[in-house]
């Protein structure tokens, strides 16, 4: 039988829930959440926006650090110690000179977090002014730190550092709990070198030889990072000492176990016209790098620069990122798995108009790189190579189902190695069911392939390839503009079966039994 209940029934029982829901709220409201509100305001009276008072407060300063009498330097939110639950505010359309450097640390039930106040419609901004970082959060965790504009602009001298942020361990063990969201990051002007202490938009730093010390728990997402001289997003740790590594172990490592920091969340970050890298994780195990977009790498470096690499890490997952406008072919490709890093697995990403191309396997000086995947991805108008192999162990390298459509420029090699002959190691690179559509004359050369080097079940169309592709084809597989096979393609149903493939394509189709499709295309002719 079905009760049905009158308007006014409906009413009344509403009514009458949610009093008691707010009768209830009443008698067991939680207790009052841990921490005090501190308030920052460079523009009120009084303030002198120097870079000095930065670290050196006033003796005389009235500000208490109520939105009534705001702190008027960064230098006053130095000298206090923050505790669980506090909150540190920054007034919009205000600008701070110099550099924040807060002492104490949030909990995991009540982190500290730094942000913004205010109505205006510009952001509250931190301006380094030449400072080494422009906001240092260092041995400390449980941190929030969101929603502010920072900059670094003024030129560096030689070799000079300059970090927009950048977190520091130092002996500490573990830092729990930090997630940094929705900064606008931008004219972060530092030198050419990849190193411990900088310089980037983002700098995680983890140092010291005494006691093991890593990150657990970083969450990064939504922030706006442009013009940076010279990394994006950095990672890089002396608790890094393992054999994978090879000669290329940081000569002040630590030297006990590999010590690598975890539950790292890389996501919906946008970079724009890095002089060096895009992103670079190093030393972290179980990594999720994804939704990322990446516009302009390498360009304004003379050293070696890609737009999303892995270095001794394990594990890592980079996935659903678009990169493209790599700016130089020394490097200069879209995906690095580099040195020491293993059981990467690059997917479902877009790469495109990168001048060095889409993938570089680069283990180099006694490290070995292990069990790469790569698929499902597509790569449009990448070169001057497609993929590029440093010497050295490459174990494992499964490359399969990915799109290569090659319309506007012609890459000169399909596959280069960097060896002066060919390589003697053991390279193991197998390609499947992968899709090549060039248009032009020549191009896509093998430079020392290896024996390693094996391919099958490829189309090559437009593409003249040289070396045994056994169950491939050559006939035109009817590519459409956004990378789907058209309506009676040969290359529907013409790969082989590959198990533990995901379960999806580029486009998020199921991948179903049997024989899939050539590329990254799983679905039906369209």
């Amino acid at each position: 039988m079905r009760h049905r209940f009158s308007t006014a029934a409906l009413a009344a029982l509403t009514a009458t829930a949610g009093l008691a829901t707010l009768t209830q709220g009443a008698a067991q409201a939680a207790p009052k959440s841990p921490g005090k509100t501190y308030y920052v305001d460079c523009s009120a009276t009084g303030a002198t926006n120097s870079k000095a008072d930065s670290t050196t407060p006033s003796s005389t300063t009235p500000n208490s650090g109520t939105r009534a009498a705001p702190w008027t330097t960064l230098a006053e939110a130095n000298s206090h110690t923050f505790g669980p639950g506090d909150r540190l505010l920054f007034q919009r359309g205000a600008t701070c000179e110099g550099s924040l450097e807060p002492k104490g640390a949030g909990s995991a039930a009540a982190p500290f977090t730094i942000s913004d106040y205010g109505r205006s419609k510009d952001r509250a901004k931190l301006a380094g002014n030449g400072a080494h970082d422009v906001v240092l959060l260092s041995n400390t965790q449980h941190i929030k730190l969101n929603s502010l504009e920072i900059t670094n602009a003024t030129l560096p001298n030689t070799n000079s550092e300059r970090n927009g942020v950048r977190l520091r361990l130092t002996d500490y063990g573990t830092a729990r709990n930090f997630e940094l969201s929705n900064l606008y990051i931008h004219d972060v002007r530092g030198g050419d070198a990849k190193k411990l202490t900088g310089s980037s938009g983002i700098h995680i730093a983890v140092e010291g030889t005494a006691r093991a010390s890593k990150y657990d728990g970083l969450n990064i997402h939504h922030n706006r990072i442009e013009d940076v001289d010279r990394e994006g997003i950095y990672f890089k740790s002396t608790y890094s000492k393992r054999d994978l590594v090879g000669n290329q172990q940081d000569p002040v490592a630590y030297p006990g176990e590999w010590t690598p920091s975890t539950r790292v969340h890389i996501h919906r970050n946008t970079l724009k016209s890095m002089a060096g890298d895009g992103i670079k994780v190093d030393t972290t195990a179980g990594a999720v790098i994804e939704h990322n977009r990446i516009d302009g790498f390498q360009l304004r470096s003379k050293e070696a620069n890609a737009g999303l690499w892995t270095f001794n890490t394990d594990d890592t997952l980079v996935q659903y990122n678009e990169v493209s406008g790599g700016g130089g072919t020394r490097d200069g490709m879209s995906f690095d798995a580099d040195g020491a890093s293993r059981r990467t697995v690059f997917q479902y990403n877009y790469s495109h108009d990168n001048l060095g191309g889409f993938l570089l396997i680069c283990p180099y000086s006694g490290a070995k790189t292990v069990d790469t995947t790569v698929r499902y991805n597509v790569s449009e108008d990448d070169g001057e190579r497609l993929i590029q192999n440093c010497w050295g162990p490459i174990l494992n390298t499964q490359i399969y189902n990915n799109t290569f459509v090659n319309r506007a420029k012609v890459p000169n090699y399909l596959v280069q190695d960097d060896a002066t002959k060919p390589d003697t190691t053991q390279h193991e690179l197998t390609f499947r069911n992968n899709l090549f559509v060039g248009t032009g004359t020549g191009g896509y050369a093998f430079k020392n392939p290896t024996a390693g080097l094996t391919f099958d079940h490829n189309a090559f169309h437009g593409v003249p390839m040289t070396r045994p592709n056994p169950g491939g084809i050559t006939t035109d597989p009817k590519v459409r503009p956004d990378f789907r096979l058209g309506k009676g393609s040969p290359a529907l149903t013409a790969g082989v079966e590959i198990p533990d493939n995901g379960g999806k394509d580029y486009f998020g189709n199921r991948i179903p039994a049997g024989a899939p499709n050539l590329g990254a295309y799983a679905g039906p002719g369209r």
